[in-house]
Parts: C-alpha cells; structure tokens; sequence
C-alpha cells in the first residue's frame, strides 16, 4: 500500500514501536537470526566507514579480474547500498548476478536500470533479452538494437569530429552481436511464427551488414541455409567462418608442439557452445577431418562434455560408413561413444536421446563387447594416477 498508517490517538498510550534495523522488522523473528541481522548491519555500517564507493568499486573490478563473482557481489553490493540508484552500478551488479547464474536477481536489477535510464544503456536489453523467451526477448533485443544504433551513429559523428575514430563505445561488432540474437530467437523460440524465417535471415544480412566478416553471423547465416535445403551456399559461409578463428588456433597448437619456450597470445575463439555448432555443421558439411579438429580442440578445453565425446563418436562412424571403410574408423567411433555413455552415466546426464542415439550406435558397431573389461581397466589406471599425485604431494610436503 501506498505507506504506513498514522497511529490514532484513542487515550491509550502507544505501544512501542518493534526494533527495526537497516528497514528491517526484527520483531517476529527468532533471537539467533535478530542477532544474526544486526550483524550484517553492523558488517555494512564498518564497511561503509572503512570504504568510499569508489575504493568499493576498484575492489570489485579486482576480484572480476581474477574471476572470484562471489567476492565481488559482495563489495558491489555494499557500493549498491551506499548509492542504490547509481547505473554503473547497477549494471555491474547485474552483469556479476548473469555470470554468478542468479538470473532473478540480475532481472530485478536490469529493470530496475531500465527505468532509470530507459534510453541509454544498450547492456541491460540484451540481458534481459537473454534471461526472458519468446516475445519478451525479442521486445528487449530490439529495444537494446535501438538505443545501440542511436549510440553509435552519435558517438560516430563526435568521433570523427574529435580526430578520434577509433574511440567507439559501441562497436560495429557489438551491433552484429545483437541482429544474432535477434536471429537465434526466430531460429528457435519463434521458428512456428508467420513469415519467422524472412525475419531470421534479415537479422543474419543485418549483422554482417555491419560486420561482414563476423564469424557469429557467417555460422547462422550457414545454418540458416542447410536449414532451407542451400548445403553448398551454407558450406561457403561455414567455411568463412572457420577463416576468422581457425588458423589462429591450428597455429597456437602447432606453435605448442614445439620448444613451448615462448608465452603465446590465446587466439580470439567462438564461444565453446557455438564451435560445437560448428562441428554439428562440419559434419552435416561431411568435412569431417575439420570437425574432428575443431571437437578435439574442446576436449582440450574441457574432457568431460558428453555431447563432444558423442560428436566425435559420430563423426568417425559416419566415416566407417563410406564404401572404402576403413577398421581404424570403426575403432574410433566405439572408443568415443564408449567414452560418451561412461560420462554421461557419470555426470547424471539427462539428454535421454543422446543416449537412446549412443546406445544405437554401440550396438551397430558391437561396442558393448568388452565394454566392463575396459572400464575396470580405465578405473584401475584412474586409481593408480590418484595414488601417484597423492604420494608426490606428500613427498613435497615433507621436502
């Protein structure tokens, strides 16, 4: 309601009023979490005299340095409650809450900034087109486009005016980013909707408008087309795709096969979702030696995605397939899809048609012969590896 009732005067002396901390009603709750209340408020009050917000704000960007989100929801949470409608703020809240996955949270905060400044700001659009489905995503993606470009062209013509055009808050890149967004939400939330493929494949030309060798927009551009029965349009834009980060990444891993005397740059790569997207095309593509290349290098990444492990598994099995078959491909395929089912009976995964698919495969290529023997046998080799880096760190500790 709108506030509190004023307290009427009946010739009754007033009852006094429940201790209240930091806006908090304590009277109702039990003495161990009142006393545990009252220190968080002591804690905040400390915090506030020890602190500007300033130096709250440089502890925060440190700790988002070292990626500690947990630390650094802490101290910007304290700058929050010292200047609770500050944007930079907010934003940074908001965008901490999305890493630390507390979508609720970041969702009140992001609307909280849209009502502040509802026409500056492209950030919080597009989380809060991330965080909703549908309609409502697609309402803030376009909002976000919308104040993104008005950005952009201003801060263009101030730019050059100033000698500085290389001085850009929002980037052509950024602008290509958000016409993607737009696009995977009629490839996938609003596929059934009227005249949705028209408005995908416009977002997609909108987005390498503005950056034509975006390697985002080139791979929805390829899965845009092997959708619509175009492989060898789809294949082109694929293969341009894979220009803007793949040899840098071949390059890196050759360059670590050698001496590994010099520290080297990390290439810039797709997120690890998109490549494994990349390989599901490259094998539709049947460039199967460039899908394995690309799912090998995840694994490298991170061993223990069941979907790589199945991919790959698949990938060799397709090419066991071929007239020309070769045992070796065969091999191959069993190893992985063995590796994907053991992994996924680990992890407690739950993609029960990856596994249906998995188990289908095994049995086309008599994988489950021998299969306990080999796991015993991997286990056995897991246990000795444990035993080996627990006795070389107990040798350290005593040296």
């Amino acid at each position: 309601m709108g506030g509190q009732a004023k307290g009427k005067k009946h010739g009754k002396a007033r009852r006094r009023r429940p201790e209240r901390t930091g806006g908090n009603d304590l009277s109702g709750l039990p003495a161990e979490e009142r006393m545990k209340m009252k220190m968080q408020n002591r804690a905040k009050k400390k915090t506030a005299e020890k602190y500007t917000v300033h130096q709250l704000l440089e502890k925060t960007e440190e700790y988002l340095d070292n990626f500690n989100y947990e630390m650094a929801q802490l101290f910007c949470q304290r700058a929050l409650d010292m200047d609770p409608t500050n944007l930079d703020i907010l934003d940074m809240m908001g965008s901490i809450c999305m890493e630390l996955g507390h979508a609720e949270k970041a969702k009140q905060v992001f609307l909280k900034t849209v009502e502040l400044s509802p026409d500056k700001g492209h950030a919080k659009y597009m989380y809060l087109g991330q965080i909703h489905c549908k309609e409502e995503a697609l309402h803030y993606f376009n909002k976000g486009i919308e104040v993104m470009l008005g950005a952009y062209q201003s801060q263009t013509a101030s730019a050059k005016a100033a000698g500085f055009p290389d001085e850009m808050e929002v980037t052509t890149k950024d602008i290509a980013a958000a016409f993607c967004s737009v696009a995977e939400i009629y490839f996938t939330d609003l596929c059934m909707e009227e005249a949705a493929s028209e408005r995908c494949k416009g977002a997609i030309q909108k987005a390498l408008e503005y950056d034509p060798t975006n390697s985002e927009a080139l791979q929805l551009m390829a899965s845009y087309l092997f959708s619509m029965d175009q492989p060898q349009e789809g294949k082109e834009n694929l293969m341009k795709s894979l220009t803007s980060w793949l040899p840098s990444l071949q390059k890196k891993e050759a360059e670590m096969q050698g001496d590994g005397t010099e520290e080297l740059a990390e290439p810039a790569l797709p997120p690890y979702e998109s490549r494994i997207t990349t390989a599901k095309l490259l094998t539709e593509a049947e460039e199967f030696e460039l899908a394995s290349e690309v799912l090998e290098a995840l694994l490298e990444e991170d061993d223990e995605v069941v979907q790589v492990w199945y991919l790959l598994g698949w990938v060799f099995y397709l090419q066991a397939k071929a007239p020309d078959e070769d045992e070796a491909f065969k091999d191959s395929a069993r190893t992985y899809l063995r590796k994907a089912k053991k992994l996924y009976l680990k992890l407690k995964s739950d993609d029960s048609e990856l596994m249906e698919h998995v188990e289908q495969l095994l049995s086309e290529l008599g994988g489950e012969e021998g299969l306990e023997d080999s796991d015993a046998e991997d286990d056995a080799l897991e246990d000795v590896e444990d035993d080996f880096l627990e006795s070389s760190e107990d040798e350290a500790m005593e040296s």
